[in-house]
């Protein structure tokens, strides 16, 4: 595997791929960091290391922030992230598979592009909206849920959060956070083009990686302050360390379960030839709406809850109900039964059995033992159907994992985040995405990939057996010692 890392940059267009993604990347860093006009940054940057940070629970400002990369802690340019384009691109999305001319117009030759345009200017619209609601939050920061603590910080600091506000202030950051967001599509459309990965996923997965340092070091001064510090603490932190380890494991291997479907075709006699008799498989993914029921649920349940705190700000009852919706027992049963509607509505809306079926038929493929045509149908929408099942009681475990972590053990929203839910997934999506594009440059060019070894010659199959079980006997011995290097590394620690 440190073999293919090296072969990486022995491509000249593999290497001039990267190089150009890390260039990129630094600009999106640099401008996560760079403020909008009218907004002092010391006192959000204060409010979200002493309140939203340490906050047992999570809420709604600390997953924006994290989706951001830091970027609205800083109210940079950059605060609203991609989000807004992701949100345009789901609803064209679905819309296509409601409104039949736009069904109609998605099957034309031009109509994606169309479409994409349609999504561009739907994410204008929905940046100026949410820059407006931004502003007037900062204009009036204790009147909103969003921001309860800061006043206190404010107090502290003895300065405003917003120094001059006004329909000045409001204009100048609509302008700016909408130009910071055309400004990540475009560059997530050069890394597509030039780099490699996808740009947008890409641009997701950096803002949520920037967090990792700071979430690390929260959980730490969490586990290892003097009011926390039991005889067991160093055993918990390499239990959690081992458990955080298993969590990425199970979600890889459920990002690529799939079941292989056997696909046979047809013998055709044209001429003096004979065409097909080939086998194939369809692969059905276990999770295939990936993380959309999860951004869903999470959508759905935070909508109220914050439009409760704007509508009623002064209200203990609206509070109340504010709150349940956003933490404890029945938003942890909302959020399952959401993501159990959005896995099936998800997979009703983009798998067609149908018309998988009907394409069989023409091209002479066929299941084995199952009749062609609407039997097809009837066979992968059922087959479909079961796989969904074991696909959203994993997403509905992994979505209430982050939650059930900070209530056994006390450590602060921003840690947890990376034991399970959105951000997780996302990220080992999109890192396997990335991998199998680099994998197919190295392999073209005969190098090994990351995960599997190219042999040529009479013994290829003995071969590739052979180094398969040396590879797994290595990633056990490589995990085994990295267990007892852990380990030994905490007890040392918490021995000084």
């Amino acid at each position: 595997m440190l073999s293919a890392f090296v072969n990486v940059f022995k491509i000249p267009e593999l290497r001039s791929r990267i190089l150009f993604t890390l260039g990129v990347i630094i600009i999106i860093r640099l401008g996560s960091a760079i403020p909008c006009p009218g907004v002092n940054p010391n006192v959000l940057g204060e409010f979200f290391r002493t309140v939203v940070d340490q906050q047992a629970q999570g809420s709604v400002v600390g997953m924006l922030n994290l989706f951001s990369g830091g970027a609205l802690e800083n109210c940079a340019i950059f605060s609203l992230s991609v989000m807004p384009y992701i949100s345009a691109s789901i609803m064209m999305q679905l819309l296509t598979t409601v409104v039949p001319t736009l069904g109609k117009l998605a099957r034309e030759e031009g109509g994606r592009q169309k479409l994409t345009q349609y999504s561009r200017l739907l994410t204008v619209l929905l940046c100026l909206f949410q820059g407006y609601l931004l502003s007037i939050g900062f204009e009036n920061p204790e009147s909103i849920p969003l921001l309860h603590g800061i006043h206190g910080v404010i107090e502290k600091l003895g300065s405003p959060l917003v120094p001059e506000p006004g329909w000045s202030f409001r204009l100048i950051t609509m302008i700016s956070l909408t130009t910071g967001t055309m400004l990540l599509m475009w560059l997530g459309e050069q890394i597509t083009d030039k780099g490699i990965g996808n740009g947008v996923s890409l641009i997701i997965t950096i803002g949520i990686l920037a967090r990792l340092p700071a979430g690390l070091v929260q959980g730490w001064s969490k586990l290892i302050s003097p009011s926390s510090i039991t005889a067991s603490s160093p055993f918990l932190i390499a239990l959690l360390l081992l458990f955080l380890f298993g969590v990425i494991a199970t979600a890889v291997a459920m990002t690529q379960a799939m079941r292989k479907i056997p696909i046979h075709y047809a013998k055709q006699v044209r001429g003096n030839k004979i065409y097909g008799g080939q086998t194939s498989f369809l692969p059905l993914k276990v999770n295939y709406s990936g993380v959309m029921p999860i951004i869903f649920a999470q959508a759905i349940l935070l909508f109220p809850s914050t439009m409760i705190g704007f509508l009623i700000p002064n209200s203990v009852v609206a509070a109340r109900i504010a709150n349940s919706l956003s933490a404890g027992s029945l938003y942890y049963a909302l959020s399952v039964v959401l993501i159990f509607f959005f896995s099936y509505f998800w997979v009703a809306t983009q798998f067609n059995p149908v018309q998988i079926a009907d394409d069989l038929k023409k091209h002479g493929g066929f299941i084995p033992g199952i009749r062609p045509g609407a039997p097809t149908a009837e066979f992968l929408d059922y087959s479909m159907t079961r796989l969904t099942l074991a696909g959203a009681v994993f997403l509905s475990i992994l979505a209430v994992l982050p939650m059930v972590v900070q209530n056994l053990l006390g450590i602060p929203a921003i840690t947890a985040q990376f034991f399970g839910g959105t951000s997780l997934l996302i990220v080992v999506g999109v890192i396997l995405d990335t991998m199998r594009q680099t994998e197919t440059y190295l392999l073209q060019r005969n190098y090994d990939g990351f995960l599997k070894k190219r042999k040529v010659g009479k013994t290829a199959g003995a071969a590739i057996a052979t180094n398969a079980v040396k590879e797994r006997t290595l990633v056990w011995i490589y995990t085994f010692i990295g267990i007892l290097v852990i380990a030994g590394i905490t007890v040392s620690l918490f021995k000084k």
